[in-house]
């Protein structure tokens, strides 16, 4: 890593020593051209970049900034799960626009939320001014044996992490300007399942991928890189109290995870150590590409797409 360097003046370099002066020591190395990191020998680089858009992705009504800023990071840092990688730092391309000057601060301190949770650290970025606030975050991470979703056999079993639902719920909900539900903290504050995914990996997991655009439509990416079927049995979805199966099957930005194992996960064990459920839901069949979603009652269920809304 390259030591702290001084910072030239002006605006800009004022808009960063106000984040760096938030992050404190969770920022190393910052004020070169980049970023130096230096991996465990014999390790893969694993990389990963994710991006932010205020009215695409966030309204600045539903969070706070911190949250915004928190989610964005967050959604990056479950790539890193999802390959089960060990988090190395992250760096932050942040766009702000005049109405969200005065916010800077608390948008740090989200990122700072982000990286104490994956105990990791921020190496740098880019700053900016434009029309809308944007956050786009790039994850390092290293891994001996990367987690894929081509690594699904015939006859492995399906997992999934945690509950499902609770995400699709309250973003249901502020969409039709109701109420907020019980579940507003797993919309605000997801966690990247980071030593939940280390712990499946050392215990045979053979492919896994990270629920972000809902649990039917990243099974179905398993299952194209694989070339496999997955069957899953609807009623055996882990969900957040009063969810439909409907709702579990296409709750997008839940980031749990979803794996597969040739070998039986210990499902007790995982519960004890990290508080939440590790449930098996299917198996994965001979196949090419496809889900078999048994107990539901529809035949195929969407999940989120950029260009198709």
């Amino acid at each position: 890593m390259t030591s702290e360097l001084a910072l030239g003046p002006g605006a800009e370099f004022d808009a960063i020593r106000e984040l760096l002066a938030r992050w404190g020591a969770r920022a190393e190395g910052i004020g070169d051209d980049a970023a130096v990191l230096s991996l465990p020998r014999g390790d893969a680089l694993v990389a990963s970049v994710d991006s932010a858009v205020e009215g695409r992705h966030f309204r600045r009504d539903w969070l706070t900034p911190r949250e915004i800023a928190y989610r964005a990071a967050a959604a990056a840092l479950s790539d890193l799960a999802a390959m089960a990688a060990h988090p190395r730092g992250i760096l932050v391309a942040l766009c702000v626009p005049i109405a969200w000057r005065d916010a800077l601060g608390e948008l740090a301190d989200g990122i700072g939320d982000a990286a104490d949770v994956a105990q990791t650290k921020i190496l740098g970025g880019n700053i900016s001014g434009g029309a809308e606030l944007s956050i786009t975050t790039t994850v390092l991470g290293s891994a001996f044996t990367p987690l894929t979703r081509g690594g699904a056999r015939v006859g492995d079993a399906v997992y999934v992490t945690g509950r499902l639902g609770g995400v699709g719920a309250e973003l249901d909900a502020l969409l039709a300007r109701k109420p907020r539900t019980a579940h507003r903290a797993r919309f605000a504050h997801p966690v990247p399942r980071i030593r939940e995914a280390l712990w499946l990996a050392e215990r045979g997991a053979s492919a896994a991928v990270d629920i972000s655009d809902g649990l039917a439509a990243d099974a179905r990416h398993v299952a194209a890189a694989s070339n496999v079927s997955l069957s899953m049995d609807a009623s055996s979805l882990p969900r957040c109290d009063g969810v439909s199966v409907e709702q579990a099957l296409a709750s997008g930005e839940e980031y749990e995870l979803l794996v597969t194992a040739g070998t039986q996960l210990d499902a007790a064990a995982f519960e004890s150590r990290f508080g939440v459920p590790l449930t098996r839901i299917g198996e994965v069949a001979a196949g090419s590409g496809t889900v078999e979603i048994r107990n539901a009652r529809v035949a195929s269920i969407g999940g989120y797409d950029h260009f198709t809304r």
